[in-house]
């Protein structure tokens, strides 16, 4: 009988589509504070506050320029390219590796995206930095990133609102 349950009936199952759904990882956020669990849609309406205790989430710097622009739309400013690592800076781990390590885990190239739209009818050009990368620490790419974002309001004849959330600076 332990075939039937270990082989026939999982092939059954697969076959007519009645496996449990999985359910992702990230639908159920923790409450840091009371331990409750908060369904991400209620997180997002609530812009990264957690109903019961007020405690205040990091909100992702997409979401946040979302939030801060006119029905959510805006034009992304296009950072520029710079060299990934100009000194072959080297600790415990090269300073290639942690910059790839944290692309990855975030699908973006530095930690400051920035955009340009309307604020309450108002053109405004904002810039946010990403605390998931490295810390939001500074690096190279980082101040070319706000060099970039500022110019462009210049240049736009716009006031410039700086989100900060960083670390510090990054030594490389």
């Amino acid at each position: 009988m332990n075939w039937i349950k270990n082989f026939v009936r999982p092939k059954i199952r697969s076959i007519l589509g009645t496996d449990k759904r999985e359910v992702p990882e990230n639908m159920w956020v923790k409450d840091p504070d009371s331990g409750q669990m908060v369904f991400y849609k209620d997180l997002e309406a609530n812009q990264y506050v957690m109903p019961q205790s007020n405690y205040h989430m990091r909100m992702p710097p997409d979401v946040r320029l979302a939030s801060m622009f006119d029905n959510g739309e805006y034009n992304k400013i296009t950072m520029p390219q710079v060299p990934a690592d100009p000194l072959k800076f080297r600790d415990e781990r090269k300073y290639v590796d942690r910059i790839k390590e944290a692309r990855t885990k975030t699908g973006a190239e530095d930690c400051i995206l920035a955009g340009h739209g309307e604020l309450d009818g108002l053109p405004v050009t904002i810039a946010v930095q990403d605390f998931a990368f490295m810390g939001g620490s500074l690096g190279m790419a980082a101040g070319e990133a706000i060099i970039t974002a500022m110019r462009a309001a210049v240049a736009h004849r716009t006031p410039f609102i700086f989100f900060i959330s960083s670390g510090g600076a990054r030594m490389q």
